[in-house]
């Protein structure tokens, strides 16, 4: 119950994560072209009004949503800790640092949006992706069949800094956190914590999802150089054999499951910064930054702690 609970956390999550980037100013402000880095934006009240009553929509809305749905239903408790580390190889982990990033980076750019300096606008988006996945944690550590998991709030944190170190260093992002996925003959054999349909799979289905760290190398580079502004360079981790969260169980529901190893994953692979490609597209813009979170399929690389390696064409 645990597991399956916990992943339809994540489902929801991120579903509110991709409908506000939908809904936000980003797409608009990656319409303008205009650098990420311009402290000369003026400041507009009337979008500061429409940020923050939109911002306030979803996190009360959701968070409520997130209540009724999962929370209500089951025994409540005192705060409680819950120690959940040794789960899904650590996947779930990735998967918080990753959420936390992208939320941190929505927020800085509504609030670039809006007009707030770069300092102002680094530390409320760091703060929003904080609050936002720390009352989540909060909702589980009162509830009795959860616990508060400080491995979790651990990952949201480095989530933020993470977002908020390059901001500050930078001025932009020259590492992104992405994700990627790609169905598995797991889910059949216990979809309640693996996935029943293919919108659950990719949240629940951890031996499928990969976690990048993609770096663009121009960034590092003279502005000088003639070097591919969007071309990134991605180190990628993922594990397999999972069927269960610390061991993988012998049948479920009365139907036996095959005995499957579990090991770690390790990629290099190619990538692509969305935001990067120059394109006088409005609409190209608007959808390179709604979709920048995704791992571009790539060939890459495996080394895997079976001691097997593995080159793939294409790899998602």
């Amino acid at each position: 119950m645990i597991n399956t609970c916990r992943s339809g956390k994540i489902i929801i999550t991120l579903g509110i994560i991709i409908l506000s980037i939908i809904l936000s100013p980003v797409i608009i402000r990656a319409q303008t072209g205009k650098p990420a880095y311009q402290d000369t934006v003026k400041f507009n009240k009337n979008r500061l009004i429409g940020i923050v009553a939109g911002q306030g929509a979803i996190y009360l809305g959701s968070l409520g949503g997130l209540y009724f749905v999962w929370y209500k239903n089951y025994p409540h408790s005192s705060l409680h800790f819950f120690n959940d580390n040794n789960e899904w190889q650590q996947m779930d982990k990735c998967g918080h640092t990753t959420t936390a990033f992208n939320v941190c980076r929505l927020g800085y750019e509504s609030y670039r949006w809006v007009g707030l300096n770069e300092s102002q606008s680094t530390w409320f988006g760091g703060l929003l992706g904080l609050a936002y996945l720390l009352n989540i944690e909060t909702l589980d550590g009162f509830s009795k069949e959860w616990g508060f998991s400080p491995g979790d709030l651990t990952a949201d944190v480095a989530g933020c800094l993470f977002f908020v170190g390059q901001q500050l260093g930078w001025h932009e992002q020259r590492f992104i956190l992405k994700y990627s996925y790609h169905p598995t003959k797991y889910t059949k054999y216990n979809p309640s914590d693996l996935g029943q349909n293919w919108a659950q799979d990719l949240i629940k289905d951890y031996n499928g999802q990969s976690y990048w760290l993609s770096c663009n190398i121009y960034s590092f580079l003279p502005k000088s150089s003639k070097f591919p502004k969007w071309f990134n360079v991605a180190f990628g981790y993922g594990a397999e054999g999972m069927t269960g969260a610390t061991i993988n169980p012998k049948e479920v529901n009365n139907m036996p499951v095959p005995d499957f190893t579990r090991y770690r994953k390790f990629y290099i692979s190619l990538d692509a910064d969305l935001t990067r490609i120059p394109t006088k597209s409005k609409f190209l813009k608007g959808i390179f930054t709604v979709l920048g979170f995704i791992k571009i399929p790539s060939p890459s690389i495996e080394f895997n702690t079976l001691g097997k390696i593995r080159v793939y064409p294409l790899y998602f």
